[in-house]
């Protein structure tokens, strides 16, 4: 895996033709021989594409050379790559099959949530170069979308709150994710370990430290910047404890009243 990509990229701005891909509305006629390309085969050379070697590298030419196929071919199938990207989008999202029905409480469910979340930014670093505020909804990410607001729903909080806890929850694992991705590309680019990169900085720190001009700096353990500390798990858990607390004060407000 390499750079996840520069620029953000915006999805196609074609919804209508985009859901009908999404969707299957926009099916190929099944007459004649079967074609040896089909969409799943694209999409699924391009979400490989996109996370071994970062957005950029997925084109409709490259595509078409790791397809082994014409360029033109890959048109008659998707747009463009804008409405590839919301093909791309959806299957990445798309939950995995459910061996049994769900039998955890809420609380395990926000956490099973983020920690899916997180593996799916680990896996599909190029994510977090897709501009997904207003992402074109197909069966993958409706399908997830409704399998979190079902584990969740037992909070009993109103409809726009259960919302807000998924918002919260996805804007804490992004950030969290971002850090990670970009910890892994920097060793990647520098050749550098986080180690060696901190023990160059070492001593101009210690002396800095040392000034007294930053003393709750100064005054930190040795352990304080350790790696064996969760930090994700740290702040998931916080926020859990504050749902908790809300969750508590609704239900006995209802069953004050």
């Amino acid at each position: 895996m390499t750079s996840t990509g520069g620029d953000i990229q915006r999805t196609g701005s074609d919804i209508t033709r985009s859901l009908e891909l999404l969707w299957g509305d926009g099916v190929r006629p099944t007459r004649g021989p079967k074609p040896a390309l089909t969409l799943d085969r694209i999409v699924t050379e391009a979400v490989r594409l996109a996370d071994a070697e970062g957005l950029a590298a997925v084109s409709m030419r490259r595509l078409s050379t790791e397809l082994g196929t014409g360029t033109m071919s890959l048109y008659r199938y998707v747009p463009g790559k804008g409405d590839l990207l919301d093909l791309m989008l959806d299957r990445v999202y798309t939950p995995p099959e459910e061996e049994e029905p769900w039998s955890g409480g809420w609380r395990e469910g926000v956490e099973t949530y983020a920690r899916e979340t997180l593996v799916l930014y680990r896996r599909h670093p190029w994510l977090l170069h897709v501009n997904q505020a207003r992402p074109v909804l197909g069966p993958g990410a409706v399908g997830g979308l409704d399998r979190t607001l079902t584990r969740i729903a037992p909070m009993g909080l109103t409809d726009p709150e259960l919302i807000g806890v998924i918002v919260a929850v996805e804007g804490y694992v992004t950030g969290v994710a971002r850090t990670q991705v970009h910890e892994v590309e920097a060793v990647k680019k520098s050749g550098l370990t986080d180690e060696a990169f901190w023990e160059a900085q070492q001593p101009t720190l210690e002396r800095i430290m040392m000034s007294g001009k930053y003393p709750a700096l100064a005054g930190l353990s040795e352990d304080a910047f350790g790696s064996d500390f969760d930090h994700f798990e740290f702040g998931l858990q916080r926020l859990l404890d504050g749902l908790d607390v809300l969750v508590a004060a609704r239900r006995e407000a209802e069953t004050g009243a």
